[in-house]
């Protein structure tokens, strides 16, 4: 009797983006992606000597510097009469946030080199768990800003009911810039060498030291095209008391942050399919 060797193929299932942004599938790989921001949390901040406390350090000493340079040497003007370290502070908050997530988020792909090589999950759940590993020192933050706040004998009004609609705000806006950085960086190395001098320009190109009133209101709508604007504006009207923001400078802020958002998706997902060659 002959022995006959018996060949069976299996069919192979191969596996590529579409180009399509499946809410679906971030759904699908959410513990993956809370795995991934616990992580980044977890690395930032061990074997450090302050730990956590360098979510409060960090504003406060920028608050100092600003205080004393700024508000005392260069007298730039805080409206309605407010502490001008309390006022700058604000405005470093949301800030700080946004700058610390898109720099984090620019490096999650290529950070997770040898993760993107080996496993089959949603590329987009890499930024994303970049981006939420900084929600909590955005909550210390602003636990610090109530306590200067207090420290200055002031409360915030009624209009605090309206922060978390701006934290979603300055998430989107982090996501939405932190999308086209991280899908960049991994074409274009020197991506991660020209997001901290433009995140430097950016400060200074938001109401963060100074007040959105400087503005003349016939370039508040051009002004509100950089999407933190009106994240810092509506920071301070929610917790300071300060005159809300310029509809115009609203709506821009709000209507770049959904285009760019939109783009950064569209061009993550098309891009993403190259990413184990070229990382």
């Amino acid at each position: 009797m002959n022995d006959e060797t018996v060949t069976t193929t299996r069919p192979v299932r191969v596996l590529e983006p579409d180009g399509r942004i499946a809410l679906g599938e971030l759904w699908s790989a959410r513990d993956l992606m809370v795995l991934l921001a616990w992580r980044d949390l977890k690395v930032r901040y061990a074997q450090s000597l302050l730990g956590a406390g360098w979510a409060l350090g960090q504003p406060l000493l920028m608050m100092g510097v600003f205080s004393v340079f700024l508000g005392v040497l260069a007298k730039v003007p805080a409206p309605g009469g407010l502490p001008y370290p309390v006022f700058v502070l604000s405005g470093l908050v949301p800030w700080v946030f946004f700058a610390n997530s898109v720099t984090s988020t620019g490096q999650s792909v290529v950070g997770s080199a040898q993760l993107v090589e080996k496993v089959a999950f949603p590329r987009l759940v890499m930024p994303i768990a970049a981006m939420l590993a900084w929600l909590p020192d955005l909550g210390i933050s602003i636990a610090l800003l109530l306590g200067v706040m207090a420290a200055w004998g002031m409360a915030p009004g009624w209009g605090i009911v309206a922060l978390p609609l701006f934290a979603v705000l300055a998430v989107c806006a982090a996501v939405a810039v932190g999308l086209w950085v991280a899908a960049l960086n991994v074409a274009y190395r020197d991506v991660k060498y020209a997001i901290p001098f433009l995140l430097q320009v950016g400060m200074f190109a938001t109401p963060v030291v100074y007040s959105a009133e400087l503005v003349p209101d016939s370039a508040q709508v051009l002004y509100g095209l950089n999407p933190m604007a009106g994240v810092v504006e509506g920071f301070r009207w929610a917790l300071l008391g300060t005159p809300a923001p310029h509809a115009g400078l609203l709506a821009a802020s709000v209507a770049v942050t959904g285009v760019v958002m939109a783009g950064g998706l569209a061009y993550f997902r098309r891009v993403e399919r190259w990413f184990a060659d070229v990382i």
